[in-house]
């Protein structure tokens, strides 16, 4: 059964599920215009997703034959991953950020072997113990859910308003959960009459009660050295200054704070850089730096794939404090281990 919740204004979403993850569904919006509705996300390609979604639109007085576009606030598979069969189905149009669109286009054409060898090769350099690198030394290369994803046909220029014809709706660049990760600014009066500056779809950047992941972008080809965790710092400081009414999160639910949201975001990862500065009194690896950090769960209970998540959160947290010159790497260790200064 769709779950369909009207938010006024000509805006709805589809809460389409997730298979075995805890976050449970993604909120597709359904934005109305003079050519059609447009999708914000479309939610993880999965036949048992896809029948929620073609449910919810119909619940929503639409089918997915008349969408007219799609917008993906990033390329991550719980967002962009039914966009392709929305497009068959209706000949919408595409648009994703440059900078994730070029994620997209890679992970298409890079070989799962290629993969496992780089994710591999990067889990030992950040110190990941023999018997957490087995499974992957061990394991066939096979095609992985994400890595095919459709190809964008239009790009979403930060700073302008999107071709959606009777609205505006302005992109906002918001770097740090994907490279190319975008926030969508609705510029016109909340239906409710509630004080701030129109309403937010906000993607994964900003959600009421969970922290998003910021690690390092995940890419065999790209040598960049990129500091996610700033990226995210400074875009979420653009958030706050804006102020809108209300945000329309991917996930969870809607609320109307998101100054104070953001400032309680900047708090837990300043809070978290100065307990890893207290942690690197010794040389430490990223792994065992993940080891130590505080999570959700007991470091023994968290599963196998999430403890690569965690790696990849602690090593973004890493490069933040070298960058900031507070940390660095010792010399000449192998694996590398870092160190306060």
């Amino acid at each position: 059964m769709s779950q369909v919740h009207d938010h006024g204004g000509g805006v709805r979403s589809v809460e389409v599920p997730i298979p075995d993850n805890p976050l449970g569904t993604t909120l597709v919006y359904v934005v109305d215009t003079d050519r059609g509705p447009v999708l914000v996300d479309t939610g993880w390609d999965d036949p048992g997703s896809w029948d929620v979604l073609v449910q919810g639109l119909l619940a929503c007085g639409t089918s997915v034959g008349e969408v007219h576009g799609v917008i993906i606030t990033h390329h991550h598979p719980d967002h962009h991953g039914l966009s392709g069969r929305v497009r068959e189905a209706s000949g919408a149009w595409l648009a994703m950020h440059a900078a994730d669109t070029a994620i997209v286009r890679r992970a298409r054409s890079t070989q799962p072997g290629r993969w496992l060898a780089y994710m591999t090769a990067k889990l030992a350099a950040a110190g990941a113990p023999e018997e957490h690198l087995a499974p992957l030394r061990a394991a066939r290369p096979r095609s992985v859910p994400g890595l095919a994803p459709a190809l964008p046909d239009r790009e979403i220029v930060p700073g302008e308003l999107l071709d959606l014809a009777g609205r505006r709706l302005r992109a906002i660049w918001t770097p740090g959960h994907t490279p190319g990760h975008v926030c969508l600014h609705l510029e016109e009066q909340h239906p409710a009459q509630l004080p701030g500056h129109g309403r937010l779809f906000s993607g994964d950047h900003l959600l009421p009660e969970i922290t998003p992941h910021i690690g390092l972008y995940e890419d065999p080809d790209d040598t960049t050295i990129a500091d996610p965790l700033g990226d995210y710092l400074d875009s979420l400081e653009r958030i706050g200054r804006l102020a809108p009414a209300e945000v329309l999160p991917a996930h969870q639910h809607t609320f109307t704070d998101a100054t104070g949201r953001v400032g309680e975001l900047l708090t837990h990862h300043e809070d978290r850089l100065t307990g890893l500065l207290t942690l690197l009194s010794e040389p430490l690896t990223a792994w065992q730096v993940a080891e130590r950090m505080e999570w959700n769960r007991p470091w023994s209970q968290i599963p196998y794939q999430s403890r690569n998540i965690a790696v990849s959160e602690a090593e973004a947290h890493l490069r933040r404090l070298v960058k900031l010159g507070q940390a660095e790497s010792v010399t000449g260790s192998e694996p590398v281990t870092y160190v306060a200064v």
